[in-house]
């Protein structure tokens, strides 16, 4: 890949050590750093103190373990020539009559900054103030280290052509504002924290949220690399830990209580925290003064990797773990939405066309669980199959025999011999099976629909999905017209799996009946069926499967992805299923179809969010209907 994607490879090393062994320390360090090198990662961040050893204790104090130290990261200094990776690692460092914990900085044969730790425990497990000095309270910004100055401080970021990054050491990040939280305001858009952190019963999940919420509070990539192996046992147990978030959520992690060195590598999306920044008006409030001084880093090497980060299919589907809490709350948001605005329109009743497909039957569940929670009688809701000339046997029955299940007021009420006499009358010929031939059906069942509200004091209760908005595939003034659009938030890969969950809260015939609704193919049936009577026109040969679509909806909506970096993630999520040439082509099409449909978004009706992506012209997506389409570059 190139970096045009904006990753970075990053990795967290726990490497084994032995207490006050500097040498043997700095060894295993630079092995790590060698493979972390033939892994092709840009940035490697190692535990606090890894030099010498977290738990030193008043060693710490003798000048023998202090210079060892000094000499160790020589060593590693001189090493990293060879290299082309940002290593950080961690040592104490004495500078006058104060010794510090630090985090120095080396890339390619040179120290290039060392931050030091701000924040000391002091209970009674730690009790660092008895050997170390508080990097906030120094006045040092510039040390000379081996004969070469070196940038020493808390207001250092360091920068080169990929991301700019920051450096806080373990109990920084457990104060209530962390280092990071002004280094991210000043521009770090990955933060390191080389720590040291015992293990205590309780206190791992406790670490893991902490990481989370901090990344996802600075819109960053965080990685965090504490101790394992070797540190003594004495009165606490260091097991490892290393875990790399982004923006609120873990990525990666190492396994804890191991005892071989470990380094756990992904990539962090740079150019994904710039979108949520640029996003996010409120991002830098709180911003102080701009005290930060920026470290040039040299420039990382373009080399091509293969993403070690994998990328679910469908980013609009809860994972299954979370996917019942996630159904729940999704649907109780449509159901919210509609009993407010069933409520303020005094409307008695509610109509909606019931097709036998997965939307209109999404749509008419709402309605139910709605009229169940104001405590309205369920016929008050009005279903309506509207037979045209390409319904089919299997849907008109699901439709029926569903309303009759669920207790609703049901009409039948046929449109092709309305639809004939359209045709008749603008001078089109049934047996042309073209648009004017599809839209004057689905006008019809429009027009039915809004007046049998007019006739029932009801109101429309539209059925069409967030991916149907997103490609247009509505008709204009027919289905993607209505007084309420309870779908409109729900891409078409989340309402299988809605339909599905609610399936199992309703009783056995329902239950049956929807479960066949889910093995339909997704059809508007507007072309007649075939001879056996079977739906003929499948919506996914004619605009793509829809899983792609909403994949591409994700990454183009949510973070503004170029075209070329869409179809690299597509191709890299869907390699087993679609090739290559075939994304390619349907991502052409999403890209035409979603800049072309514009004009029936912008007066499209009220319907509510439920996601972090939506299209409502009124505040989630505002186009100009002329602009003209992004291409993807060959």
């Amino acid at each position: 890949m190139n970096n045009m994607y904006g990753f970075v490879r990053v990795a967290s090393a726990i490497p084994s050590l032995r207490v006050a062994d500097c040498r043997f320390n700095a060894g295993e360090i630079l092995t790590m750093m060698q493979q972390a090198e033939q892994e092709k990662v840009h940035i490697i961040c190692f535990p606090e103190l890894c030099i010498t050893g977290y738990t030193c204790a008043d060693l710490f104090f003798q000048h023998k373990l202090l210079k060892d130290a000094e000499k160790a990261l020589m060593y590693l200094k001189e090493a990293s020539k060879s290299l082309h990776l940002t290593s950080l690692v961690g040592m104490p460092l004495q500078i006058g009559n104060r010794l510090y914990n630090t985090a120095v900085v080396l890339q390619n044969g040179r120290i290039a900054g060392i931050v030091p730790k701000i924040s000391l425990p002091n209970n009674n497990e730690f009790y660092e103030k008895r050997w170390f000095a508080s990097g906030g309270e120094t006045t040092v910004r510039e040390i000379a280290f081996q004969g070469e100055k070196t940038a020493f401080g808390t207001d250092l970021l360091f920068e080169n052509n990929r991301c700019t990054f920051g450096i806080e050491i373990c109990e920084d990040l457990w104060t209530p504002v962390p280092p990071s939280s002004q280094q991210s305001l000043h521009g770090s858009e990955i933060i390191f924290n080389l720590s040291a952190g015992n293990e205590l019963t309780g206190k791992h999940k406790y670490r893991k949220q902490l990481i989370e919420q901090q990344s996802a509070r600075c819109n960053a990539g965080y990685v965090y690399a504490s101790c394992g192996h070797g540190e003594s046992t004495t009165d606490v147990v260091f097991t490892g830990n290393g875990i790399i978030a982004e923006n609120g959520h873990i990525i990666a992690e190492s396994a804890r209580f191991s005892f071989e060195p470990q380094l756990t590598v992904t990539e962090i999306d740079v150019e994904r925290l710039r979108s949520e920044r640029m996003r996010n008006t409120n991002f830098e409030q709180g911003k102080s003064s701009d005290a930060y001084r920026r470290i040039q880093l040299a420039p990382f090497e373009d080399a091509d990797f293969t993403l070690s980060r994998t990328f679910g299919k469908h980013p609009f589907v809860p994972s299954e773990e979370k996917q019942g809490e996630s159904c729940h709350e999704i649907f109780s948001i449509q159901v919210g939405g509609l009993a407010k605005r069933w409520l303020h329109t005094g409307s008695k009743t509610l109509v909606l066309g019931i097709s036998g497909g997965l939307d209109s039957t999404l749509a008419l569940l709402v309605c139910i669980r709605t009229c169940d929670k104001l405590g309205f009688d369920r016929k008050q809701i009005i279903g309506i199959t509207m037979p045209g000339f390409g319904t089919s046997e299997r849907t008109y029955n699901n439709a029926v025999e569903l309303m009759k299940s669920l207790g609703i007021t049901w009409f039948d009420i046929p449109i092709r011999e309305a639809s004939l006499l359209h045709f008749k009358a603008i001078g089109h010929d049934p047996e042309t099976h073209d648009v004017t031939y599809e839209n004057v059906q689905a006008r019809e069942r429009t027009q039915i629909l809004m007046n049998m509200a007019n006739k029932h004091n009801g109101m429309v209760i539209g059925t069409g999905d967030l991916s149907e908005l997103a490609l247009g595939w509505a008709t204009y003034n027919g289905d993607h017209i209505s007084m309420y659009g309870v779908n409109a938030g729900i891409p078409k890969t989340l309402v299988r799996y809605l339909v599905d969950w609610v399936s199992q809260e309703l009783d056995e015939k329902s239950e049956r009946i929807l479960k066949d609704v889910l093995d339909t193919p997704v059809s508007p049936e507007l072309l007649p069926a075939d001879k056996n009577g079977q739906i003929t026109q499948k919506t996914e040969d004619l605009v793509g499967p829809y899983e792609l679509h909403d994949f591409f909806l994700y990454y183009f909506l949510r973070f503004g992805f170029s075209p070329e970096k869409i179809l690299y993630l597509a191709c890299r999520a869907f390699k087993n299923d679609y090739e290559e040439a075939t994304i390619k082509h349907w991502l052409k099409v999403f890209l035409r179809r979603f800049f072309s449909q514009q004009f029936k978004r912008s007066c499209m009706p009220d319907g509510p969010k439920v996601g972090s992506v939506n299209l409502s012209p009124r505040g989630d997506w505002r186009m100009p209907s002329d602009a003209v389409a992004f291409t993807l570059d060959e």
